[in-house]
C-alpha cells in the first residue's frame, strides 16, 4: 500500500521478542518473590492447599523463574524451559485463578485471562520451529 509503513518482521524475529519479553516478566516475578518475602507466604499457601514440602516447591519455582528464565531468553532448551513455564502456570491457572473466572479486571478480578496467555506463549515459543532452528 502506499503511504503503509510496516515493520519488516520476520518470524522469528517476533518469537524472539516474545520470548525475551516473557522472560523478562516470569524472572521479575520471582526475583520479587525471592526479596521480598514472597516465597514464604507462597509456600504457606502451597501447604494449606495439601502440599507436601510447600516451601520447598514455593523456592524450587521462585529458582525455577530465576534460573530458567535467562537460559530460555538467550534460546537454550527451548521446548524443556518453555514447557516447564508453562505447566507450572497451568497450576497456578487451576489452583488460583480459575475460582475467580476469566477476566482479571474489568468484568471479574483476578481470573485466568493473563495466565491462559502465559501458557499459549511458552509454548508458541517453545515449540515453534523457523528457519533459523
Amino acid at each position: 500500500m502506499r503511504g503503509h509503513v510496516a515493520l519488516p518482521l520476520r518470524a522469528g524475529q517476533g518469537l524472539l521478542i516474545l520470548r525475551i519479553a516473557l522472560c523478562a516478566l516470569v524472572f521479575v516475578h520471582g526475583l520479587w518473590r525471592a526479596t521480598q518475602g514472597g516465597v514464604a507466604p507462597f509456600g504457606d499457601w502451597l501447604a494449606s492447599r495439601g502440599f507436601p514440602l510447600g516451601h520447598e516447591i514455593a523456592w524450587a519455582i521462585t529458582i525455577y523463574e530465576l534460573a530458567a528464565a535467562p537460559a530460555l531468553a538467550f534460546g537454550f532448551l527451548r521446548p524443556i524451559l518453555a514447557t516447564g513455564f508453562a505447566a507450572i502456570y497451568a497450576a497456578g491457572l487451576v489452583l488460583v485463578h480459575l475460582p475467580f473466572g476469566w477476566f482479571v479486571v474489568g468484568a471479574g478480578r483476578n481470573g485466568m485471562e493473563y495466565s491462559a496467555l502465559l501458557i499459549v506463549s511458552f509454548l508458541i515459543i517453545g515449540w515453534t520451529r523457523t528457519k533459523t532452528d
